[in-house]
Parts: structure tokens; C-alpha cells; sequence
């Protein structure tokens, strides 16, 4: 019991991750010889790769739908008393996408199989939207672009038709924007199994929390007309399904190494520019198996991925900006001094709006039909009008540091040092 509890206890916390996954469903028709619907027909699919059997039955109308099912090959079953048990296998699912099996049973006892193996490709008529999927095969065969010398995922949309992106190239430069069917630049959402992971401060970069390559089972890429659902996005829809364990024990390890031995010298200066970097890492996933206590297979699976980039000591900097002590006390007349007091013009009442000038928000009034708020003398917001959860938080900041300490804005000198790889 106290075994079962534990286990309950560790395994708890993945299924949050589960309900934001997404999946490809398949979904078809049941008839019999003379083309009358069959319901009440059990209908199971089966993943080949991990043995997880996923169950419907068909409607009154003899339709069936299996939904969520996570990309992979799988194997249809459909076995009804009276008729001979219909298989077919190799069916692809693909992530975000609808696939319609059709099948027409054979009358006969259900001990008898029919074996359906080569028929014409499956298409996709479920639904009008122009998407694309981008198998593991696909990415491992084709060169990845970076982003700071980290493998970029995305880079794989630019085998897309209508599709253009910026700054991809060799170890040293990146995937600085994706442009899809002329929509502006940067506009697409990205998700991971069906999670939200899209940069908020803009969508060029999700390199935060963009995932290990090597761990990618499949990019769904929707360029246009896609569902409500995905209305959110106004250039397209990305998302990248995660590789899982399978019955099989499997794993890969890779390293890309770059060596300024291995470059040419420039032409006129004769030299190679130190440039040492190493992308390393790898994968594991199989069977939850722990002998004698619990076996895993056709149940529960785990998946594993590492990388790291140990680069070329760099001592480098960047410029923030903080607030100065003036401002930590409410004190914002240099915001207006820095503009020289700049009049933008006047409000309902004569009087002068000066740029960077803060208003009073418990002044508010009418004034000549229009509202006017009064602004705060000498641009100053009194501390006892200052939250004191925000004055604790702003504590926590730095003061401004550096040559440029006494500016307003970049005004913090942030040195930083890279990792070294000698």
C-alpha cells in the first residue's frame, strides 16, 4: 500500500502536463459489404511504437472518432460478431491533424481477419486548413540553423513553401525572424505539446524554453485557415511534439564541435579568430521498470534529454536601466528637465501639458465637457501615496552602477562572464 501511495504521489504531477498536450485524431465510417452503416461497432487503435490501445465505437450513423491520439503508426482494429475481424496497420498520425480510415467489413465469423495493407494514401478532407508536419527523420537529415550557437528548432519551417526567415546560416548566426505567407515578421504562437511557449516580449526568440532538438518527435506548422482555436496567432501555429518512451529502451548522443583549427585564415590578415564551441548532449527513454516492483510496458514511459554549450570565455557587458534615487522616492522632475520641459500642448482648461509629466489620478474631473486630471507638483508623487509592496520590491533593485550612473535610462553597467572552454 505504501508503495502504491508513493508511486500515485511521483506520478501525480505529470498528468497537469498531459491535459495541455495536443494530438492528431483519426476518425472514418463503418459499413458493411451492402454499404448500411454498422453501430455499435468497437473500434480500438493501437500504437505500435508504445502498445497503448485507445478505444471508440461507432455512432448510430456508423461513425467513429479517436481523438488525442499522440503522433505516431498506429493499428486499427474493428471486430463485430458476424463479420470477419478488419486490421489494418501503418496508419500515421500526425499532430494536428484529422485522418479518415474508412472500413467495410466482410461477412464471415470474427476469428477470420482481414488484413488490409496497401491501399491509396490517406488525405486529409476533415478540415480546409493548410498545415504541414515535419518528422524527426526530416530534422535529423537536414542541416539545423542556431540561435547563439544553440540548434534552433524552428529553422525546420524554412523547408516550407511560403516561408522566408533571416540570419540563418553557419555556427555563428541565427533564426532572427520567420515570415510565413507574407504575414509581419515574428507573428506566429509556438507551442510545446500543446503548452503555450511563445516569447511574451515578442515572438522572435522562444530559445528560453526552446527544447533539445535531439528530444523532437514531430513540428506541426499551420500556415493558414486553421481553426478558432489557433486564432490567436496572426502569422501561423507552431507546435513541437516531444519525443516519449516507448517499449523499447532508445537513446542518442550527439556532439557538434567547432574548432577555429578547423577554419580557414582570413585572407589578408592570415589569422584564426579563437572560436571554441561545443554543443553536446543526448537522449533516453524507454519503460518505466523497476525490477521486481513494477514493469511499465504498454503503460507508463519515461523520456529523458540533456544538452550544453560550454563556450569561449568572453568578458562582456550590457547596459539596463534601473531607477535612479530620485525616482525610488517619487521624485520625477528630471523626467520633464531631460526634455527641457517640452509643452505638447494644452488641456481643456489653458493650461500647458509638459512631456513626462505625471497626473494625479484622484483629481480627475470634468472640464469644458472633457476629463482633466491636475498633475502632481514639481512632478513629484508624495511617498505617502506610494505603494509599500511596490517601495519593498524596489528594494530589491540595483542602484545605477557604471559610467553612465548618472543617466536616466541605461543607466546600469551589467558585466557577465561566459563559460570557459579552453
Amino acid at each position: 500500500m505504501r508503495f502504491s501511495k508513493l508511486a500515485t504521489a511521483l506520478l501525480f504531477p505529470f498528468a497537469f502536463a498531459a491535459f495541455g498536450q495536443t494530438g492528431g485524431t483519426i476518425t472514418g465510417v463503418i459499413s458493411d459489404p451492402a454499404g448500411a452503416v454498422v453501430p455499435s461497432a468497437p473500434v480500438q487503435a493501437k500504437n505500435t511504437a508504445t502498445g497503448v490501445v485507445s478505444e471508440a465505437a461507432t455512432s448510430a450513423t456508423g461513425n467513429y472518432t479517436l481523438g488525442d491520439l499522440p503522433a505516431g503508426t498506429y493499428e486499427i482494429d474493428v471486430t463485430v460478431p458476424g463479420f470477419k475481424k478488419y486490421v489494418r496497420p501503418g496508419i500515421t498520425v500526425q499532430e494536428l491533424q484529422t485522418t479518415r480510415v474508412d472500413a467495410v467489413l466482410e461477412v464471415g465469423a470474427t476469428t477470420e481477419s482481414v488484413l488490409v495493407q496497401a491501399e491509396s494514401p490517406l488525405l486529409v478532407t476533415e478540415s480546409g486548413d493548410i498545415s504541414h508536419n515535419i518528422t524527426t527523420n526530416q530534422v535529423d537529415d537536414l542541416p539545423v540553423g542556431s540561435v547563439g550557437a544553440i540548434r534552433d528548432p524552428r529553422t525546420v519551417t524554412l523547408m516550407i513553401p511560403g516561408v522566408t526567415g533571416g540570419g540563418v546560416g553557419g555556427p555563428n548566426t541565427s533564426l532572427t525572424s520567420i515570415v510565413i505567407n507574407g504575414t509581419p515578421a515574428a507573428s506566429q504562437q509556438i507551442r510545446i505539446d500543446g503548452l503555450d511557449a511563445t516569447y511574451s516580449l515578442g515572438n522572435t526568440y522562444f530559445e528560453f524554453g526552446q527544447p533539445n532538438v535531439d528530444s523532437i518527435q514531430e513540428v506541426a506548422v499551420q500556415t493558414s485557415n486553421y481553426a478558432a482555436e489557433y486564432g490567436q496567432s496572426a502569422g501561423s501555429f507552431l507546435n513541437f511534439t516531444m519525443r516519449s518512451g516507448t517499449n523499447q529502451f532508445h537513446g542518442s548522443a550527439y556532439d557538434y564541435w567547432v574548432n577555429e583549427a578547423l577554419n580557414a585564415s582570413g585572407s589578408y590578415s592570415h589569422t584564426d579568430p579563437k572560436v571554441r564551441k561545443n554543443d553536446y548532449g543526448g537522449t533516453i527513454g524507454g519503460p518505466v521498470w523497476i525490477p521486481k516492483l513494477y514493469n511499465g510496458k504498454d503503460r507508463t514511459f519515461f523520456f529523458f534529454s540533456f544538452e550544453s554549450l560550454p563556450t569561449t570565455t568572453v568578458n562582456t557587458s550590457t547596459l539596463l536601466t534601473v531607477p535612479t534615487a530620485q525616482y525610488r522616492i517619487g521624485d520625477f522632475s528630471a523626467a520633464e528637465a531631460a526634455t527641457a520641459n517640452k509643452v505638447l500642448g494644452t488641456d481643456p482648461l489653458g493650461r500647458p501639458i509638459i512631456q513626462n509629466t505625471i497626473y494625479d489620478p484622484n483629481t480627475q474631473r470634468m472640464a469644458n465637457g472633457l476629463l482633466i486630471r491636475d498633475p502632481f507638483p514639481g512632478n513629484a508623487i508624495p511617498m505617502n501615496r506610494l505603494d509599500p509592496v511596490a517601495l519593498k520590491v524596489q528594494s530589491l533593485i540595483p542602484n545605477p552602477q557604471g559610467p553612465f550612473a548618472s543617466q536616466l535610462i541605461n543607466n546600469y553597467n551589467n558585466p557577465y562572464q561566459v563559460k570557459a572552454k579552453e
